[in-house]
């Protein structure tokens, strides 16, 4: 023991009397010196890759705004129904788009810039504030007597003796297209009434100028691409595609179109027809479905209003591509037209 306690003391001593480095060397800085001697040399430093971080952070900014977007864009899907709900003017827009004009640069003043060299283009006044727009063709046999006349010529035209066709067309016949108020260059306010009104209106003109002024209803009735009423088209339409699962569907978007007299109810209407009736549609027309066209068929045919006139109707298979707006395309149609008025004819003259 008192061996080990001496050389524990001379070692005290040697290191007492030895210089000290630390003596020797510069004071310790009480700053970050230290701290930096301490730290690895870069050569031993773990290595990081600077674009590690980059892609993270992109990908983190764009999950952040895709999923802004998706917020923003469901806040708006569930914000319509209520705004359509609370203005039901812009279910009646939507259900006319009579503020959809294509083609727009169209002057529909001058239907020869067309090709429609026989036609005279003029205006009805149904009522005070609303005129309508009217394109009279005459038949083929007089289209070059009809070049460069006035009103007045096309007018005593409908008093040749001739049968007269409103709004649908058919070269061998005389034919009256007309715009109804808020369409075309026709002045007014779109409705189901004014509309009623304005077919009356040109309906009458016309029985007045071709010496026909009795109380009788026309031969025949001819319906391109019909549907059975506004509520069943609605749901019907591609616009309701998005909202057609909604919850509410009906009371956010169908009662405010009939809440504001918007029915068009064509399958109770036609129960009243006194006349022939001939119901064109097209198997693809993405508007207006096929479906809706056949039925409002198969209500007409039992009808008993149609007891003694002919129902018929003729279907356009899809492979001929004429969709809500094309049947006029068809090379057949004025062979169905020509038969289908011709066997009219026969049943009015016995």
């Amino acid at each position: 023991m008192r061996k080990r306690n001496e050389s524990i003391t001379l070692e005290h001593e040697r290191f007492a009397a030895a210089p000290s480095a630390a003596t020797a060397s510069p004071p310790l800085d009480t700053g970050c010196s230290l701290r930096q001697s301490l730290r690895l040399p870069s050569s031993a430093r773990p290595a990081t890759d600077p674009g590690m971080k980059r892609p993270l952070g992109r990908r983190y900014g764009l999950w952040f705004r895709l999923k802004k977007v998706f917020i923003w864009l469901l806040g708006v899907y569930i914000a319509i129904p209520f705004l359509v709900k609370l203005c039901p003017a812009i279910q009646a827009k939507l259900v006319f788009l009579n503020f959809v004009r294509v083609p727009y640069f169209i002057d529909l003043k001058r239907p020869q810039d067309q090709g429609l060299n026989h036609t005279c283009n003029y205006y009805l006044q149904p009522e005070e504030g609303v005129t309508i727009g009217v394109w009279h063709t005459v038949p083929t046999a007089l289209w070059k007597d009809a070049q460069g006349k006035d009103q007045m010529w096309f007018e005593d035209a409908l008093g040749d003796g001739d049968d007269a066709l409103v709004i649908v067309a058919i070269m061998t016949l005389e034919t009256k297209y007309f715009s109804v108020s808020g369409w075309g260059d026709s002045i007014g306010t779109p409705s189901e009434s004014g509309m009623t009104y304005d077919a009356l209106h040109v309906f009458d003109w016309i029985k007045a100028r071709t010496l026909n002024e009795d109380e009788t209803p026309p031969d025949s009735l001819i319906l391109e691409s019909p549907f059975t009423n506004i509520r069943e088209e609605a749901k019907s339409h591609p616009f309701s595609v998005v909202y057609r699962y909604f919850p509410g569907f009906d009371w956010f978007f169908l009662d405010p179109i009939t809440s504001s007299g918007i029915k068009f109810a064509n399958d109770e209407n036609v129960k009243y027809i006194s006349c022939s009736l001939l119901i064109l549609h097209a198997e693809d027309d993405p508007v207006v479905p096929f479906h809706l066209g056949k039925k409002l068929y198969n209500i007409a045919a039992p009808s008993q209003s149609f007891r003694d006139f002919k129902v018929q109707f003729v279907p356009f298979q899809t492979a001929l591509g004429y969709r809500h707006k094309y049947i006029y395309r068809s090379p057949e149609l004025p062979r169905i037209l020509r038969e289908f008025l011709g066997k009219t004819e026969h049943k009015r003259q016995h």
